[in-house]
């Protein structure tokens, strides 16, 4: 009899495997040496905060494994990397960790034995333990947010209101919450997340979260992917190693497929494991193939054949699953993947009921439309024996899941065989969804039917009506432009939009309007932008613009080409802007449209002002100006974002007096007036900057902080994170000035901070420069040659011409 390697195990189920922790074997060595040394050792630990869930017998706060993939395959040949996951849960240096694979290694059922064995020692002094998984279909060409995942977690760490605030402000949250206590966060399947070249992240907000983790974490960050994550490697050989998870050994293949009932000498069944490169998926299946079809015979494994792509890394398995597809016929089993194909997520029971309703779907429901309820769970026990089906779970004993590749081949295979079946499975799930989810949702998670309802509809081939009646009309509410403006949900709307796209993000489908085209694409620009993925947003913005133009859409275009202007001066390309922006003014004129012929003017003020040409600057806002009051004669100046900017100008040219004035009577007209956050907080940050300039005692100086506190605090509520930097840019210099280099540092930091999450290149050229004037007034010339050194660069890379006085003072002070 040859020993069987691992143990055969339920994940989330069964008993779980007991792994000792090699640390605390330690100090049960009867030397005394020995365990005097690992007593000062821990002493030490506890002492300086940082030994992290040593107490075995503290009671958990709180546990949620719910979106963590239920699996039920038996573990072989992992012994080691269990023991390094309770290693790294011990270690405080270990802060984020990273499970590497291709599809169908084993991830998440290591992930899920690991976490039995940490159930059964309660954790091991874990305070929370939150999992969560970004899987979306096995494939990592589509959108995926994460979004739902923040307000999931805010609220199961106790945020007292898990939906207020921007992504940003939530991240910040979380991460305090995360930081917080002794906490196991997995995060399984982050491909979806990450883009195909280079695996960096696609979501500037996880990025940030577990850069923020990789620094600072008294709990561990696990996490899954078929791809090393970029964004982090810079801490891979300290906080935040990585696991290479290899293929299973021939011993540890041979033991699964023996415990599979393949029946074989020892020597077979490891050559059968060579032929699959010890991939355990494929082994699974063909495991459970052959001992439901040939009784264990592992010499009829030839009759398995393999189809093209199949030694590609993760799809070793194609070929067991099409012996499977044959094997089944058109019966009720193989009905059930081809509905499981439907879905990108485990398919809610509701869902599968409306698939299964009268009339039936030829092709696609044939077998399983009829079927009594008896018949319907012997399917399903059967697909579950076979390991084609993931088991049932607690939380949801009704829904069916598969493992990412099961789904993904099963779908294609109904999308390339039976298209008709295929749209209308889709067709029904969109109008199931359509019409059981609420008609005008407030909230995120409220609203997630009708994401997955325009998923379905485009799908279906019904695009036209995705886009007008859910999307546009229930998603988007026409000009209120609810996901974005009131929820701040930039990410799921992304999702929600690639299904509009043939390629993303520069293609619509041709079955939408012309006008729907160059709203999707202006759309997808603006998401993309407002995540921070600034280069990746210029070609959808370029093409709108472009579509606009083509149908002589005056309004659209001009507006579209004004947005653009404003995201090529975000990400620091100051000459595109410009002739952009000019480009926005002349399509502004061909409108005739008075708003925007007056705002296109600002926006090209504004990149001029920043190009440093300010004599033409001033030109275009005093005429902006005059046309504004020709439209709004009770208000005088500029004011939001247009005065702010006008503002600014005036102030570089030493007008702080008719900018006190200005500022001081926009800001109570717009308290008047009910106006934005943004609004007062803009206005009150020009009036503090003015207050500033002029200021000539302390009292004076005083005064100025204290407008500018108020401007800050404003701009955090206001979610804006470019108008924030500029708040803390300001304030930074006022604490210089007073010599407070603590809350200098802080607001600077801050400042960099934003600025390197979302690419915003101006604004670190700025807090470079106000980093070099710190130093240089505390005295320390070599702390402020970096720094100045820096923002020289990026003022040459850039074109912010602007900043040429100010590098030459500096440059002057530094000689």
């Amino acid at each position: 009899m040859r020993c069987k390697v691992g143990t055969r195990h339920t994940a989330r189920k069964g008993k779980a495997l007991d792994v000792s922790d090699s640390t605390m074997k330690l100090f049960q060595i009867g030397g005394i040496i020995v365990g005097a040394v690992c007593t000062v050792v821990a002493t030490a630990y506890l002492i300086i905060g940082h030994h992290k869930k040593k107490k075995v017998a503290s009671k958990v706060i709180k546990v949620s494994r719910a979106k963590l993939p239920a699996t039920e395959v038996e573990l072989f040949g992992r012994d080691d990397k269990l023991r390094l996951l309770t290693d790294a849960w011990h270690d405080p240096g270990i802060r984020v960790l990273s499970l590497i694979a291709g599809g169908g290694a084993g991830k998440t059922v290591l992930v899920n034995h690991w976490l039995d064995s940490m159930d059964a020692k309660s954790y091991r002094g874990a305070k929370f333990v939150f999992g969560w998984s970004f899987y979306s279909q096995g494939a990592r060409e589509t959108e995926a947010t994460t979004e739902p995942f923040v307000e999931a977690a805010l609220n199961f760490f106790g945020d007292p209101d898990h939906t207020k605030g921007s992504a940003w402000e939530k991240a910040e949250r979380l991460a305090g919450l995360i930081q917080a206590e002794p906490t196991i966060l997995v995060l399984d399947g982050l491909e979806p997340l990450q883009h195909d070249s280079g695996g960096t992240l696609k979501s500037q907000v996880l990025k940030w979260l577990l850069r923020e983790l990789c620094v600072g974490n008294s709990g561990l960050c696990l996490i899954t992917s078929r791809v090393r994550l970029a964004d982090i490697a810079g801490w891979e050989k300290s906080t935040a190693p990585v696991i290479e998870l290899e293929p299973l050994s021939n011993e540890a293949g041979a033991a699964l497929l023996d415990v599979l009932d393949v029946r074989g000498g020892e020597e077979e069944l490891e050559q059968v494991t060579r032929e699959y490169e010890g991939h355990g998926l494929a082994l699974t299946l063909l495991g459970t193939y052959l001992d439901a079809v040939h009784g264990g015979d592992p010499s009829r494994r030839n009759e398995v054949g393999l189809l093209p792509g199949d030694l590609e890394p993760g799809n070793y398995a194609r070929g067991v699953m099409a012996a499977y597809a044959e094997w089944l016929g058109d019966g009720p089993e193989l009905a059930v993947l081809r509905l499981m194909g439907l879905f990108d997520r485990p398919a809610e029971a509701g869902l599968v009921a409306s698939l299964r309703q009268e009339p039936t779907i030829p092709g696609l429901t044939d077998a399983i439309a009829e079927l009594d309820q008896a018949g319907w769970r012997a399917a399903l026990t059967r697909l579950r024996g076979l390991r084609l089906l993931a088991p049932a779970t607690a939380e949801a004993p009704d829904d069916l899941d598969a493992h990412p590749l099961v789904r993904a081949y099963f779908g294609e295979r109904l999308r390339d065989d039976n298209p008709e079946a295929w749209r209308a499975g889709h067709s029904r799930l969109f109008d199931h969804l359509a019409a059981t989810a609420e008609d005008l949702p407030e909230t995120l998670e409220a609203m997630t039917p009708l994401f997955r309802a325009v998923t379905h509809g485009c799908a279906a081939g019904r695009h036209q009506e995705a886009y007008r009646d859910v999307y546009r009309r229930r998603i988007h509410r026409g000009k209120e432009f609810f996901i974005s403006r009131k929820l701040g949900a930039f990410g799921s709307e992304l999702t929600v939009l690639t299904g509009f796209f043939d390629h993303p993000w520069n293609r619509p489908v041709d079955t939408l309007s012309e006008a729907a085209r160059g709203f999707l694409l202006n759309e997808a620009g603006i998401d993309l932008r407002a995540m921070g993925r600034l280069d990746e947003a210029i070609a959808p913005m370029t093409a709108a613009l472009e579509s606009n133009e083509e149908r002589e859409d005056w309004k659209n275009a001009a507006r579209a080409a004004g947005t653009l202007s404003e995201l090529h001066l975000a990400r620091g390309a100051i000459d595109d802007a410009v002739a952009v922006a000019e480009r926005s003014v002349k399509l502004a004129d061909d409108s005739g449209d008075a708003f925007m012929r007056m705002a296109n003017r600002t926006i090209l003020a504004y990149a001029r002002n920043q190009a440093g040409d300010l004599d033409a600057a001033r030109t275009l806002f005093e005429q902006a100006e005059a046309m504004q009051k020709e439209r709004e004669p009770d208000v005088p100046f500029f004011y939001s974002l247009r005065g702010f900017h006008y503002c600014d100008l005036l102030l570089a040219d030493g007008e702080a007096g008719a900018v006190a004035e200005r500022a001081a009577t926009t800001r109570e007209w717009a308290r008047k007036n009910n106006l934005s956050i943004l609004t007062i907080a803009l206005d009150t940050l020009s009036l503090g900057r003015a207050r500033l300039a002029e200021a000539d005692t302390a009292a004076d100086l005083d005064a100025a902080g204290d407008l500018l506190d108020r401007a800050v605090t404003g701009l955090h509520e206001a979610g804006e994170q470019e108008f924030l930097a500029r708040g803390l840019l300001v304030r930074a210099g006022i604490w210089r000035i007073k010599k407070d280099r603590t809350q200098a540092r802080a607001d600077l930091d801050e400042v960099l901070r934003l600025a390197e999450r979302s690419g915003m290149r101006l604004f670190e050229a700025d807090a470079h420069l106000e980093y070099a004037r710190l130093h240089l007034d505390l005295g320390q010339p070599d702390r402020a040659r970096p720094h100045f050194e820096t923002a020289r660069d990026i003022i040459a890379q850039t074109g912010y011409r602007r900043r040429d006085p100010e590098v030459a003072e500096l440059e002057q002070r530094l000689a």
